[in-house]
């Protein structure tokens, strides 16, 4: 990486609400860490999830537009390839549930395909189309029983591609933070993502290690690769549970369980500046009407081995938080659709010592922060 260890890459970018609320000895090791750098104590950084996806339908312009203006110092493109190979911006290839598609006259595209163990029955993949066919489609809201005012907005917007979610980053000052969608895959077919994405950041001026760009993978693979191609910041997620796709093809027997140990944090650092977990790899039974349990040592062990840590997904409505996060009252049929107690989910977390978060809605997040600084 250059002429800086991903070590001092580490103290630089942050770990910084690490001091607050650490056990004495773990926030003593993690000031040590830190001291010699020229940003101090950084607050952890808020990544809009898909932009703002509370709030727009997820990996719009208009989505991550509103994500910078509530603050939001990334933005998140996940990235798929076109049949032309061209990357743009969906959650997944599976495009059935994300734009109008149905709507558009592409009847004969419809395919079933298996990716990474998973079924797509009876829907439409972005690697069946070209950049230009998939510029007539709209986008619409993935979870509109969830968040309905946001299909006030189907059919307004475009699919992106990078390059936009580059030039809207740049123009805002902000950075961006892709993920490689199903990178094994996408190989298997003659579309690999990493070329492509290595030519944007170069193109760009943005291949270089004080850029804002983080690059991520559920995959190890991919990252293993890219580590001697680019000096960007590298963050291996990690599930809740199972196993990186390219480990199952490969017959290799480790799971992400085995991610979260020293010796699999260790081997990550070796290759990658940070890693993304599910949340509930931090708090345990942290999930929809879970019940909350101790703390897990994750944060301190990804420290001590030079890691970033940035947890996913935070999100407001009492659908996807734990029990104790939930409020108002369980028989209106509004309930599971209303906001419940996130900002303390985003508090707790702070506390613990993130060094950033994947969030739907930017505002809470950056709110939260800056009265946990305060406190501080």
């Amino acid at each position: 990486m250059g002429g800086m260890s991903r070590r001092s890459m580490f103290a630089r970018t942050g770990a910084g609400l690490a001091v607050l609320g650490l056990p004495g000895t773990a926030a003593a090791h993690e000031r040590a860490g830190r001291e010699g750098s020229s940003s101090g104590r950084s607050k952890p950084i808020v990544i809009g999830h898909r932009g703002a996806s509370t709030y727009r339908p997820e990996h719009t312009i208009a989505s991550y537009t509103l994500a910078i203006a509530m603050g939001a110092e990334y933005i998140e493109p996940d990235l798929v390839s076109t049949k032309d190979h061209q990357l743009v911006a969906r959650h997944e290839n599976d495009i059935g549930g994300t734009t109008d598609v149905a709507t558009r006259g592409f009847a004969d595209r419809i395919r079933t395909k298996t990716i990474d163990g998973v079924v797509h029955a009876d829907t439409w993949f972005t690697e069946d189309f070209t950049l230009a066919e998939l510029k007539t489609l709209r986008a619409v809201e993935r979870l509109p029983n969830v968040r309905p005012q946001s299909t006030a907005f189907d059919g307004l917007f475009e699919i992106p591609t990078l390059q936009e979610v580059i030039e809207l980053a740049e123009q805002h000052g902000v950075g961006i933070y892709p993920e490689t969608k199903h990178p094994s895959y996408f190989d298997s077919i003659g579309l690999s993502l990493e070329e492509p994405l290595l030519d944007a950041l170069r193109r760009n001026g943005l291949d270089r290690l004080d850029a804002k760009v983080f690059i991520q993978s559920f995959e190890v693979s991919n990252l293993k690769g890219l580590r001697s191609r680019t000096q960007v910041p590298l963050v291996q997620l990690i599930d809740a549970a199972g196993a990186p796709a390219d480990f199952v093809l490969k017959r290799d027997p480790r799971t992400y369980d085995d991610l979260v140990t020293p010796q699999g944090l260790a081997e990550i650092a070796r290759y990658a500046d940070g890693i993304g977990p599910e949340k509930r790899r931090i708090v345990p039974g942290n999930r929809a009407n879970g019940e909350l349990g101790k703390p897990t040592s994750l944060i301190a062990d990804a420290h001590r081995a030079g890691l970033l840590v940035h947890p996913f997904t935070f999100r407001p409505e009492n659908s996807f938080l734990a029990a104790p996060f939930r409020l108002g009252n369980p028989n209106s049929p509004e309930y599971l659709r209303a906001r419940g107690d996130q900002p303390a989910e985003l508090a707790l977390y702070y506390r613990l010592g993130v060094d950033g978060l994947f969030v739907d809605n930017p505002d809470t997040a950056v709110a939260v922060r800056e009265t946990a600084a305060k406190r501080s």
